[in-house]
């Protein structure tokens, strides 16, 4: 399943999300990040604690939701609110839209407050990758199976293609 990771400016939660994505390199997810006012360029905060994380950096640079046209993603997880409420692009209009939460670390001044709450960030980040994965799996990648699994992990989710028909 093609997942497109979206946040406002797609410069740590979205590339956070791409890169731990790609790292688990589980069979039936091909990640992509983008941002629907990229920064342009990745925190450095992000690439730093993606390596201590062992998690290849290369390649990560922030987009905007038109470069990854092509990526033509089935599922688009937003991950911050202000990205939520932001109009989606036509391009998404068959994609599941999944709305994860997650508390931007590099809005946090203090150091030792900004390194802890990225290692939090990315443990999240990790479990709910693994989550969707097992949720993917269980699903058999049925649509309306998909939804419901989706749900039951507290997933807010749309589903752009009922609200087309």
């Amino acid at each position: 399943m093609r997942i497109l990771f979206v946040c406002t400016h797609n410069r740590c939660r979205s590339i956070l999300s791409e890169a731990l994505a790609q790292h688990a390199k589980l069979p039936h997810i091909q990640a992509a990040s983008a941002g629907s006012d990229p920064a342009g360029e990745v925190h450095p905060d992000t690439l730093l604690h993606l390596a201590e994380a062992g998690v290849s950096t290369q390649g990560l640079r922030s987009k905007s939701l038109m470069e990854v046209e092509d990526f033509q993603p089935q599922m688009v997880i937003m991950v911050c609110d202000s990205a939520a409420q932001s109009t989606c692009p036509t391009w998404t209009g068959e994609a599941l839209e999944v709305h994860w939460t997650l508390e931007d670390p590099s809005k946090i001044d203090d150091e030792a407050r900004r390194r802890l709450a990225f290692k939090e960030c990315i443990q999240e980040i990790q479990t709910r990758i693994l989550k969707l994965s097992q949720a993917i799996e269980k699903s058999a990648e049925n649509r309306d199976a998909l939804i419901i699994e989706l749900e039951r992990l507290g997933a807010d989710v749309v589903d752009h293609s009922s609200l087309n028909s």
